[in-house]
C-alpha cells in the first residue's frame, strides 16, 4: 500500500469539491492551501482518495486542477479510478488516457 500524506487526508475530510453556487471562500481557501501544499507526484492511494472529490462541476477551475494532479500518479491511469463515468471530470480523466494511448476504449 502506498503511502498517504496528511493533506490527501484532509481533502478528503473537506468531502467532493463544491458547486459553484455554494461555495463559500472560505471552504475554497482550505482547499487552495491544501492543494497547493501537495508535492508532485502523488501515490496511486492517493489518487484513489483524490478521484472521489470531483464535485458537480468545475469549481472555479479547481476540478481542471485536480485531474493534473491525479495524472502524476506512477500508476496512472488506475482503471479502478475510472468506473464513475456519471460524472463528467471521471469522464474526462479516462478519455485524457484514451488519447494519450494508456487505456483501450473498451
Amino acid at each position: 500500500m502506498d503511502s498517504i500524506r496528511q493533506e490527501i487526508y484532509a481533502l478528503n475530510e473537506l468531502g467532493p469539491l463544491p458547486s459553484e453556487d455554494e461555495a463559500s471562500v472560505e471552504i475554497l481557501k482550505k482547499y487552495e492551501v491544501l492543494y497547493r501544499s501537495i508535492t508532485r507526484p502523488i501515490t496511486n492511494d492517493e489518487a484513489r482518495i483524490l478521484v472521489k472529490l470531483f464535485g458537480v462541476d468545475g469549481c472555479f477551475g479547481f476540478a481542471s486542477s485536480l485531474v493534473h494532479l491525479i495524472e502524476t500518479a506512477p500508476g496512472w491511469p488506475l482503471k479502478d479510478c475510472l468506473v464513475n463515468l456519471e460524472n463528467e471530470w471521471i469522464i474526462e480523466l479516462r478519455n485524457r488516457a484514451i488519447r494519450g494511448g494508456l487505456l483501450s476504449e473498451d
